[in-house]
């Protein structure tokens, strides 16, 4: 078994970034490759997927009061991985080398990353390594905000606004394996996706404006930010749970709506998206099962992650776009 000390000697190709700016900034380098504490697994990385915090680290802005404030506290870029055990540090107990995993990390645009042990598990056999990339980040938020936020069960009524794109595609297909009604709203080159995806009812958001339906929703996820808070509570039943999860237009709907949660029934729960063993090995299950498959748009190689980054940027992603490695 290969130890910390012995794999730190090596190096690797990463997609490195040393200040904020436009996808230009980003550089395919040759750096060390990562040691590993002894909680840790070392992952020759086969597949990454982009997510909307690596376009965020991109540019700075304010959150470069949490990311580093003249440049990234840490250098490559990428979260999601799908990937082959190398090594594990002395106290892993669940992985050995030559598994097949999923997860999450720092650093995933790159041949290796280390990553902790509670943050990865056994791929999925039934998919790719790509297809497989794209879950860890989306997947939980979708989990976290239908199964736990706000506890779906059978035969209620869901909206997904912003259903088409990386957390949306995986919300419509949990909360039909919870067996909700589900609408998603989605522009109208993707309204054959999401019913192919099981959402019963889809909404041009070209054509109409779901907040002015007339229908009610028992839950309604609004990953797009576009039906603005009062039209989303217009249609929303009035004990109904509306979850805000689109960071593009600030805190400030997030913090409207807990100031209101003293003064009405309408629930609007805050959650925190953390990978975790536990979570991943049920969307693993899910997968397996059939009852959720991971969408991809677009696949890029490493040395074009720039491009990849800068396209989710855009904002029109369908479904994920990946980073291949292998």
């Amino acid at each position: 078994m290969l130890t910390s000390v012995q794999v730190a000697r090596g190096t690797m190709k990463a997609i490195v970034q040393d200040s904020y700016g436009s996808p230009d900034v980003l550089d395919l380098a040759e750096i060390a490759t990562p040691d590993i504490k002894p909680t840790e697994v070392l992952v020759r990385v086969r597949a990454g997927a982009v997510n909307p915090l690596d376009w965020f680290t991109l540019t700075g802005g304010v959150g470069r009061l949490f990311l580093g404030v003249r440049r990234p506290k840490f250098r490559v870029r990428g979260v999601d991985l799908a990937g082959v055990v190398e090594a594990v540090g002395q106290d892993v107990t669940r992985l050995r080398p030559g598994d097949e995993v999923y997860g999450g990390c720092r650093g995933s645009f790159a041949e290796y990353a280390s990553a902790r042990e509670n943050e990865l598990a056994p791929k999925p056999t039934n998919i790719t390594f790509e297809q497989a990339a794209a879950v860890p980040v989306a997947g939980l938020t979708a989990l976290k905000a239908i199964r736990d936020a706000a506890k779906v069960r059978r035969g209620q009524t869901v909206l997904i606004n912003g259903a088409a794109g990386g957390v949306g595609t995986f919300a419509v297909q949990i909360a039909r394996a919870l067996g909700a009604e589900v609408t998603g709203v989605c522009s109208t080159r993707n309204l054959d996706l999401l019913k192919s995806l099981g959402a019963e009812h889809v909404v041009n958001y070209t054509r109409e404006d779901f907040t002015r339906s007339g229908r009610q929703y028992d839950v309604i996820l609004d990953n797009a930010g576009t039906g603005g808070i009062s039209g989303s509570r217009r249609v929303l039943a009035p004990d109904g749970t509306l979850i805000y999860n689109n960071g593009t237009h600030g805190l400030g709907p997030i913090i409207r709506l807990q100031l209101m949660r003293p003064f009405v029934r309408q629930k609007f729960p805050f959650f925190i998206t953390k990978v975790n063993n536990t979570d991943l090995v049920a969307l693993r299950d899910l997968i397996e099962s059939g009852a959720v498959t991971p969408v991809i748009d677009r696949t890029y190689p490493l040395s074009e992650a720039a491009k990849a980054i800068g396209y989710v940027g855009g904002g029109h992603a369908r479904g994920k776009v990946i980073v291949s490695i292998a």
